[in-house]
């Protein structure tokens, strides 16, 4: 019989890489480690692990095991999750993987709103940007990840790559050009931060403009905007950090596109905001594993985060 805490050694053990170092992130010793890895080997009948140097590495075996061990624990949470809730304890735990925006606007207040009312839940936060973060949560690493897609973009696949998952839409985040203060075209859309009452932004008025790109979903996206609009854009700066964009945009040396809820949260001084059209947004949202999404803390968790 193969046994939950066995799974959760083999687990350790593929993270690490050796018995030693799978005995130190369990809190365990190494021969309680080799201990039940012979067990779970006898249970299934046919090795697991291959001696490499001084280490270990899985066998075709194991890791088709380790594999398997991810949705097998994933469930088995939830189930422990809602026996404790059934049983009447205010206990339990949601483990948050977010990609920073989301981290620094949408994550505090519903955190806070949980804790208010669930003070027995435990909730951690980790950054990752997708796809890192979608591993984490089918390796059951975490419970609940946010992340965002361009459902307009040609190049989306999100709806294939997540078609296993539980997906809870929480909003739209419109995409906004960002331009100097002393940009000809600033006046039409306000400066320091605010759209002003302009109309939409064309972007092909920039097409001659030198750009700054965010990350590598970003930039995709922007090109894929530039390309509707009839032009290819020229990308002089790339940079992952917004306020980094907002300082070159400032500083006169190129405009850019990013969501409005990246400048929740970093100042825009000198940097006119004018918006692109209603139509023209990322998709934020939470994702999680079906199983989990019955666990009373993470469904009171997504509940949070769609009220926002």
């Amino acid at each position: 019989m193969i046994e939950a805490r066995h799974l959760r050694v083999l687990r350790a053990v593929a993270r690490q890489g050796s018995f030693s170092a799978a005995a130190r992130e369990l809190g365990l010793t190494q021969p309680a480690i080799s201990q039940q890895m012979k067990a779970l080997e006898k249970s299934v009948g046919t090795p697991l692990v291959v001696r490499v140097g001084r280490g270990v590495a899985l066998s075709e075996a194991g890791e088709v095991l380790a594999t398997h061990a991810a949705g097998i624990l994933a469930g088995l949470t939830a189930a422990e999750d809602e026996l404790a809730n059934i049983a009447g304890l205010r206990a339990g735990r949601v483990r948050l993987v977010s990609f920073p925006t989301a981290s620094a606007t949408l994550v505090p207040p519903a955190v806070a709103a949980l804790r208010a009312d669930s003070p027995g839940v435990r909730v951690s936060l980790t950054e990752a940007e997708a796809p890192t973060s979608i591993g984490m949560l089918r390796a059951a690493e975490c419970e609940v990840v946010l992340a965002f897609r361009y459902p307009s973009s040609p190049a989306d696949n999100s709806a294939e790559e997540w078609s296993d998952l539980a997906v809870t839409h929480l909003r739209d985040d419109p995409m906004v050009a960002l331009l100097p203060t002393t940009h000809p075209l600033a006046a039409s859309g306000g400066g320091n931060g605010s759209a002003g009452d302009g109309g939409e932004l064309d972007l092909s008025a920039l097409a001659e403009e030198p750009w700054i790109a965010g990350c590598p979903q970003c930039r995709g996206h922007l090109v894929d905007l530039c390309e509707v609009a009839g032009f290819t854009p020229r990308i002089d700066f790339a940079t992952d950090d917004y306020p980094a964009v907002l300082g070159l945009v400032a500083a006169g040396v190129g405009v850019a596109v990013l969501p409005r809820l990246a400048l929740a949260a970093t100042r825009a001084d000198g940097v006119a905001v004018l918006p692109l059209g209603s139509g023209v947004a990322r998709e934020i949202v939470a994702l999680t594993l079906p199983d989990l999404e019955r666990v009373p803390a993470v469904s009171s968790m997504l509940e949070k985060l769609k009220g926002l």
